[in-house]
């Protein structure tokens, strides 16, 4: 079930995209299975599933052992593909562009902040429409600066000249995003629809536990 409690006004929302706006597990599990592979390493795609939300310096050398120079390279082979091909293999949450279309109209000032590079996330947001609902998208920079999540959503404060950080709030689906939120001083929807556990999002003080893209409307308007 979901923990609605007692609705906060907030002012300015950010989306975490992969696992939150959409759905990307086929471009990516098969683009991290492409990277691995130059490794010798053979992953199948339930593997792979962890590898959506952070950074991929971090999941290669954490989840597959590849040293620095190794996950470099990794990351250049996943791009190969993903740039290309991967990209596009992602699906929109039912209802998403619905709930976005609302609460732009409700007044809400959103961003979206990911992990996933500023000039990818652009190209996906703009391939379903969605470029018109947000003031601005903040990623990290393709060479690896400004991957961590805590940065990510830093950077898309500043970007707006937001103060009022009790205002705010990070809506995603990975425990990057709740500690993130809170190493910014703002609230976390942990939504579970992604590829994060209810557990994970518990273990991390989500501030929200959201079923479906229904249950954030519900929770905003």
């Amino acid at each position: 079930m979901e923990n609605i409690l007692p609705f906060k006004k907030y002012h300015t929302l950010l989306f975490d995209l992969d696992g939150t706006l959409t759905n990307p597990k086929e471009g990516i599990t098969k683009s991290a299975a492409y990277a691995l592979s130059h490794f010798g390493i053979n992953a199948n795609p339930d593997e792979l599933i962890k590898v959506i939300g952070p950074p991929l310096l971090y999941s290669f050398k954490t989840f597959f052992g590849l040293s620095d120079a190794e996950a470099q390279l990794a990351r250049e082979k996943y791009r190969e593909r993903f740039s290309a091909v991967g990209i596009l293999e992602n699906l929109p949450y039912e209802g998403m562009d619905t709930l976005l279309k609302d609460l732009a109209a409700a007044g809400y000032n959103m961003l979206v902040a990911t992990s996933k590079p500023t000039v990818f996330a652009m190209r996906i947001i703009e391939n379903f429409g969605y470029s018109g609902f947000f003031s601005a998208i903040i990623g990290a920079e393709l060479n690896g600066a400004r991957s961590e999540k805590d940065a990510i959503i830093e950077e898309a404060l500043e970007s707006q000249g937001i103060k009022d950080r009790a205002g705010c709030l990070m809506i995603g689906d990975r425990e990057y995003d709740v500690y993130g939120a809170q190493k910014n001083g703002i609230d976390c929807a942990g939504v579970l629809y992604g590829f994060g556990t209810r557990e994970e999002l518990q273990n991390a003080g989500a501030t929200y536990f959201i079923e479906n893209v229904e249950g954030l409307r519900r929770l905003l308007l």
